[in-house]
């Protein structure tokens, strides 16, 4: 295809709730644009952008994927997010490597909560955005209802610049505020073909209510325009499309457009929109980086004559091919076949078979331009949020800030031999999403995956078998429990045997008493005229700390305790350190039980942020959940709830949370402190964990 300079290139990530129709419009934007040789439909798996197994089978996008689309000697780059919130991750990565923002929302469903998630992420990056309603041909669909409810629940900066001709079933035109003209659609056009025809008399009021809440709304932006338009001077159309380009640079409109992908009305209009309004990649603000080693802050110039400098914001593993490298440049050009370093990494990276996406193809130019978005395979080191620039300009992006995982699944191999295999599938699975992460505990004795939700993990799962062969299944986390005592005791522990030979001889009296909470674990040596030898010491400490370390109540850790060794004996001949250290496990054994030992559980410290509508319910499930309400605060257009609440209670939460406030609750979380487990809970613990332990043995 042909090169394009960054003046010619628009990026546009394309974001919205799942099923908006974010997908079909994409397909249908690269098809009317010639750049896309078929039109295909996500229902029959032949959507240019969801290409994977995955996708193809739940009929929903799950990766960040490109497409492109010439028109007007202009490039449009489009980034095709996921809309469901188990993959927010894409979609914050598609907005990071963007400079403008296309919020899809379904004419039927209207703005849902994957469309403020992703308006919030736009938002906080100050982008141009603008909106495409679609699915207009669909039953039910209802342009002004969404369009007010987009102005009352995203912001009240949206206009449209054109309105439909019918709606649902009867949807067959446009009207274009600008031109003044109705594109009519013929009938089974496969492109978007139109005759251009007069505003139909009974649409007529519609439209001069429509144009004039334009016009006015172009010209509040500027002060020259406005005195003119008070002045009853009409706006030429380039002058307002240039003012209008100009506020939506500023965030201060947000141009509404629509259509049917399926039928592709209206795609056309779009595309040329998108050329007119869209900020180049030229256009848009310098990128804040540092110079690495010194840190010193630098801004990037988005020109040909800068060095260059990109980021990777995605990576995919493909099989038969190995990782690839989704890329956007921010400075300079880099020509097919060069080398480039990534400073963090020491490394020299040669970008060999440089290549645009349409899909899942790609195809290869010669080089890329500031501002244009990349693909390149088999990097030897660079992962996602790298940044890519000369070894003589070191230079580090800051990194896109992934949403953190929500959910924590324990994860295990089914056939015997795939321990080692499941470890490198989750690796790389974690290097094509930042959002899942995986960590062996070694005191649970399980591998703990997380992500954003129990849809996210199965999809990881899926993947580890048909990426890398490993046949695993999700289970419950296991709780890391503690054990403490409440009261005092002492006691001896004596170790004798003897066996013909030298024998083994140990003997410690020890005292127990509780500590604060988190304070940790103190051995003290009160030991007086040398009952034990001072060399033994350390040994009855180790027996101690050993035992401690299996429990007393449900073989979990014993910890803010004091142990104080105060008497003892020794044999000249038999005791050695491994006798005291024995003498030390014995005396644990034997002094634990009577200092009232407990059952400690983590606590989380839990922020919940929920509609008002819903915060009775998220409260009284916290509740429920044994947790202790701290407070609520309101928090933008949510309500932030504080909670402590057990670790154990707080399995499947996230799903939880999603049914109560369908879909619009979120919350984080992070370990706060231990507590004492209530008595009638620690019993049932103690039963679960005998039953755990048989199991093991079997």
């Amino acid at each position: 295809m042909r090169v394009y300079t960054g003046d010619a290139i628009r990026n546009v990530a394309v974001v919205g709730h799942g099923a908006s129709g974010k997908t079909s419009l994409v397909d249908a934007l690269a098809f009317v644009a010639g750049s896309s040789s078929r039109h295909g439909r996500v229902e029959d798996g032949t959507a240019l952008t969801d290409y994977t197994p995955d996708e193809i089978e739940r009929q929903y996008s799950i990766n960040l994927a490109l497409a492109h689309a010439e028109w007007d000697q202009t490039k449009i780059n489009f980034i095709d997010t996921p809309g469901y919130l188990d993959f927010t991750g894409d979609a914050m990565a598609g907005v990071y490597a963007a400079d403008t923002v296309l919020v899809v929302v379904s004419a039927t469903a209207g703005v849902e909560v994957g469309t403020e998630i992703v308006w919030e992420y736009a938002e906080a990056r100050g982008m141009p955005r603008m909106f495409f309603l679609s699915l207009l041909d669909k039953e039910h669909a209802d342009f002004e209802k969404v369009y007010r409810d987009i102005k009352d629940h995203l912001t009240p900066s949206v206009v449209p610049i054109e309105i439909p001709v019918g709606e649902g079933p009867d949807f067959h035109g446009i009207i274009n505020l600008f031109s003044k003209k109705c594109h009519m659609y013929k009938k089974g056009t496969k492109t978007g073909e139109y005759d251009e025809v007069d505003v139909p008399d009974e649409y007529a009021e519609r439209f001069e209510k429509y144009q004039q809440e334009l016009i006015e709304t172009i010209a509040t932006t500027n002060d020259e325009l406005l005195e003119r338009y008070l002045g009853g001077e009409e706006i030429p159309r380039n002058e307002a499309i240039a003012a209008l380009k100009a506020g939506m640079a500023r965030g201060e409109i947000c141009p509404l457009l629509c259509g049917s992908s399926h039928l592709t009305y209206g795609t056309r209009a779009l595309l040329t929109k998108l050329v007119e309004l869209v900020p180049a990649a030229t256009e848009r603000p310098p990128v804040k980086a540092e110079t690495w080693g010194d840190a010193k802050a630098i801004e990037l110039a988005p020109t040909d004559d800068a060095p260059f400098v990109a980021q990777v914001f995605k990576t995919v593993s493909e099989p038969h091919v190995g990782d690839v490298s989704l890329f956007r440049i921010y400075s300079g050009s880099v020509a097919n076949g060069a080398e480039v370093y990534n400073a963090p990494r020491s490394t020299v990276e040669k970008l060999n078979h440089l290549s645009v996406a349409q899909g899942r193809d790609r195809g290869e130019v010669p080089m890329l331009h500031a501002g244009d978005i990349g693909v390149v395979a088999k990097l030897k080191d660079t992962h996602t949020n790298d940044t890519l620039s000369t070894e003589g300009k070191k230079v580090v992006i800051p990194k896109i800030p992934f949403p953190e995982p929500l959910t924590v699944l324990a994860v295990k191999v089914m056939k015997r031999g795939e321990e080692d295999k499941l470890s490198t599938g989750l690796q790389k699975l974690h290097e094509e999403d930042p959002t899942f992460q995986h960590t062996y505990n070694a005191e649970l004795a399980q591998t703990l995956i997380s992500g954003r939700g129990e849809r996210h993990l199965e999809i990881i799962v899926g993947r580890l078998e048909r990426k890398f062969g490993v046949h695993a299944e999700l289970g419950k986390p296991r709780i890391p429990y503690r054990e403490t005592f409440k009261g005092k005791a002492e006691g001896q522990g004596r170790h004798k045997k003897q066996t013909g030979g030298r024998g083994q001889f140990g003997d410690c009296w020890i005292r127990i008493a509780p500590q604060e909470r988190g304070a940790g674990y103190e051995f003290v040596d009160q030991i007086k005229g040398g009952v034990i030898p001072n060399k033994y010491i350390p040994a009855v400490n180790k027996g101690v700390q050993e035992a401690a370390a299996r429990g007393v109540l449900a073989h979990y850790p014993c910890v803010d305790f004091r142990a104080e060794c105060y008497d003892g004996s020794y044999h000249d001949v038999d005791s050695s350190e491994q006798s005291f250290k024995m003498a030390g496990i014995m005396a644990f054994r034997n002094v634990a039980p009577s200092a009232k030992p407990v059952l400690l559980e983590p606590i989380l410290e839990v922020e919940v942020w929920t509609p008002e509508d819903n915060l009775g319910e998220v409260m009284g499930d916290l509740s429920s959940r044994r947790g202790q309400i701290l407070g609520s605060e309101p928090d933008r257009r949510l309500t932030k709830v504080k909670a402590l609440v057990p670790e154990a209670e707080m399995f499947r939460y996230a799903t939880q949370l999603h049914s109560m406030t369908h879909g619009r609750g979120t919350f984080r979380w992070s370990v706060s402190s231990y507590q004492e487990v209530p008595p009638d809970v620690a019993v049932k613990i103690k039963e679960e964990r005998e039953r755990e332990l048989e199991e093991e043995k079997k």
